[in-house]
C-alpha cells in the first residue's frame, strides 16, 4: 500500500493541497516548550546512587516476567540474560548499557512541517487526555463516549494555541467495534488536525495498521528514516511485561517509531508506599522496557515514563495532586536525565468528578511540578477527569488555557535592556504611573499572559452577562471553538488511500466489541 499511495502522490503532485492552503484558515500553534529555566533535583547523588543499585539488585536477582511472548524471552536469551520460564533476570549493568543506544532527544513529524516537536532535551511537548471510556458535558452529563466525541476532541485540540500533540486515545469511542475503532481514531487525526499524533497500542496488528496508514500519509521511505508516531506501552506493574503491550512495542520500535515504556504505578497497590522505593520499581522496569526496544531495534526511540499516584488507604480509589506523587516525578526526572533519555510524565491529572475546585488544585500542582521535574512529553495535559475515567470538554479548555501559563514560565525572566526598563523608570520618576509611558506603550500587549478564557471583568459586568462561572465560561468557548473550526488541508490523493486502506481493513473482519 505504501508504494501505491508512492504513486499517487507523484499523479497529484501534491497541487490541491498548495491551492487549499493559501485559503485555509490559519490556527496558531505555539512551538513546543524550550525550558530557559532550571529543574527541580529533589534528590542528592548519594539518593539517586543507592537507587540506582537497588534498581540493579531488582533486575539481576528478582527479574521480571515477559508474559506469553517466546520470541522477547529469545531475545533476552541471546543477549545473556538469564530465563527461567517467563521470568528474565538481567545481569547487573546490562540493561544500562542497552539502554545506552536510544536517542537523548528524537523529533516526531507532524504532517505540518511547522507543527512538528522535538522530544528530550529541554523541550516540553503537551498532549491532550489518553484513555477515558466516558465523557462529561455540561449539557450532556457524563455518559460513554462516541465516535463524534473523539472527533470533537480532536477539533478542540488542533483548534488549541497551547498544545502541541494531537495525542492518541483521546476517548474511547465504544459506538465503534473495538477490533475496528483505532482505524477510525487514526483516521480522525490524519483528516481533521496537522499535528503529531499517537499510534494504537491495544493488539500488535492494529499497531501495523497504523505504521501503514502512516507510510500512506508520509511515504514508507520517511517512516523507516524518521519518527511519525509516539505511542504508549503501559507496564503491567509490578514488573510483568504482556505480550499486548509487548507486541505493540516490537512493532514500532522495529519500525523506528517512539514508545514511551511507561510503568503505571498506584503506590501502595502496584508499588510499595515510599518514595524511594517506588523511584527503584519505576527504574527497573523502564530499564528493562528501554532495554528491550534496543534489542528489537538497536536505536529506537524511547521515552523513559512515569505514570504515578496514590492510593486513598481508606477508599481504595487513587489520589492526584499530591505531594508524593510530584515527588516522585521529581526523582524519576533525575533518573531520566541521569539516563540520558527523554522523560514523560505528569499531566492534568484530578480525582475530581468534576470541572471544579478541586480539579483546579490537584491539575495546577501536577502540571507545575512536570514543568520544573524536566517532563519531555506530558501526556493528559488536557480534558483529564474523575481519576482518567472521564474526557471532559469544559475541563479541556480550562486546562488548555494553563498551558499558556507554563510557557510563560518556561521562558524565565529576560535581562535584556528593554527588559531592564530603565527608560521608563527614568521618565516616570517619584510619583508617576506607568500606564502612559513610552516603555508600557512598545510592550504592553505582550507583557503578560492573557487567558483566553476567564472573566477579569468588575462585577457589575459580570453580574449583567449572567454571573457565569469558570465552568459556564468553558462550556460557551468549546462551542465557540467547534462552531468556528476548519479542517487543516490534507492532498486528496493521500486522504483517499487512507479512507480505502481503512475501508478494506474494516471489511476483513468481522465486529467485535470485546
Amino acid at each position: 500500500m505504501g508504494e501505491a499511495a508512492g504513486r499517487r502522490r507523484a499523479r497529484t503532485g501534491g497541487g490541491a493541497a498548495r491551492r487549499a492552503e493559501r485559503t485555509a484558515h490559519r490556527v496558531e500553534t505555539a512551538r513546543f516548550i524550550e525550558r530557559g529555566i532550571p529543574v527541580f533535583d529533589i534528590l542528592n547523588a548519594e539518593a539517586l546512587e543507592i537507587i540506582e543499585a537497588n534498581a540493579e539488585t531488582v533486575l539481576e536477582e528478582i527479574g521480571v516476567n515477559f508474559v506469553s511472548n517466546p520470541a522477547a524471552l529469545d531475545r533476552w536469551r541471546e543477549a545473556g540474560a538469564d530465563v527461567q520460564g517467563e521470568r528474565v533476570r538481567i545481569p547487573r549493568g546490562l540493561a544500562r548499557q542497552l539502554c545506552a543506544h536510544a536517542p537523548a532527544r528524537f523529533t516526531q513529524l507532524a504532517r505540518n512541517p511547522e507543527k512538528s516537536v522535538e522530544i528530550g532535551g529541554d523541550t516540553m511537548v503537551c498532549a491532550p487526555v489518553y484513555g477515558p471510556p466516558f465523557v462529561r458535558s455540561a449539557a450532556g452529563g457524563r455518559r460513554y463516549a462516541t465516535m463524534e466525541d473523539f472527533r470533537n476532541f480532536v477539533k478542540l485540540g488542533y483548534m488549541s494555541k497551547w498544545l502541541h500533540h494531537s495525542g492518541g486515545t483521546v476517548c474511547e469511542p465504544t459506538d465503534i467495534p473495538v477490533n475496528k475503532r483505532h482505524l477510525d481514531m487514526l483516521l480522525a487525526h490524519i483528516q481533521l488536525s496537522d499535528k503529531p499524533f499517537m499510534g494504537s497500542v491495544t493488539e500488535p496488528s492494529r499497531a501495523q495498521d497504523c505504521v501503514r496508514m502512516c507510510e500512506l500519509l508520509f511515504g514508507a521511505e520517511t517512516v523507516q528514516d524518521n519518527t511519525v508516531m509516539t505511542s504508549l506501552i503501559n507496564v503491567n506493574s509490578p514488573l510483568t511485561f504482556d505480550d499486548v503491550m509487548m507486541g505493540a512495542l516490537e512493532v514500532y520500535a522495529a519500525n523506528n517509531q517512539a514508545c514511551i515504556v511507561s510503568p503505571f504505578i498506584v503506590g501502595g497497590a502496584m508499588a510499595p508506599v515510599s518514595v524511594a522505593g517506588t523511584l527503584t520499581q519505576v527504574l527497573a522496569e523502564v530499564m528493562a522496557g528501554v532495554a528491550y526496544a534496543q534489542l528489537v531495534r538497536r536505536g529506537a526511540p524511547v521515552i523513559f515514563g512515569a505514570f504515578v499516584t496514590s492510593i486513598d488507604m481508606n477508599s481504595g480509589a487513587p489520589t492526584f495532586g499530591t505531594p508524593e506523587a510530584s515527588q516522585i516525578l521529581y526523582g524519576a526526572g533525575q533518573l531520566a536525565r541521569r539516563m540520558n533519555l527523554p522523560f514523560r510524565s505528569g499531566g492534568g491529572l484530578c480525582g475530581s468528578k468534576l470541572p471544579d475546585a478541586q480539579a483546579a488544585y490537584e491539575t495546577t500542582q501536577t502540571l507545575n511540578a512536570a514543568l520544573l521535574g524536566g517532563v519531555n512529553f506530558m501526556l493528559h495535559s488536557c480534558g483529564w477527569l474523575e481519576g482518567g475515567l472521564v474526557a471532559s470538554f469544559e475541563k479541556f479548555v480550562m486546562d488548555a488555557d494553563q498551558l499558556g501559563v507554563l510557557h510563560k514560565m518556561a521562558a524565565g525572566v529576560p535581562t535584556d535592556l528593554k527588559a531592564q526598563a530603565m527608560d521608563a523608570i527614568r521618565e516616570v520618576g517619584p510619583g508617576g504611573h506607568y500606564l502612559g509611558c513610552a516603555h508600557t506603550q512598545e510592550h504592553f500587549k505582550s507583557a503578560f499572559w492573557r487567558t483566553e478564557l476567564f472573566d477579569y471583568k468588575p462585577f457589575e459586568t459580570w453580574d449583567e452577562e449572567g454571573a457565569r462561572d469558570t465552568q459556564a465560561l468553558a462550556t460557551a468557548r468549546v462551542d465557540r471553538l467547534l462552531s468556528h473550526y476548519e479542517a487543516p488541508p490534507l492532498d486528496p490523493g493521500i486522504a483517499e488511500a487512507l479512507s480505502a486502506y481503512v475501508a478494506g481493513r474494516k471489511a476483513e473482519m468481522p465486529d467485535a466489541f470485546a
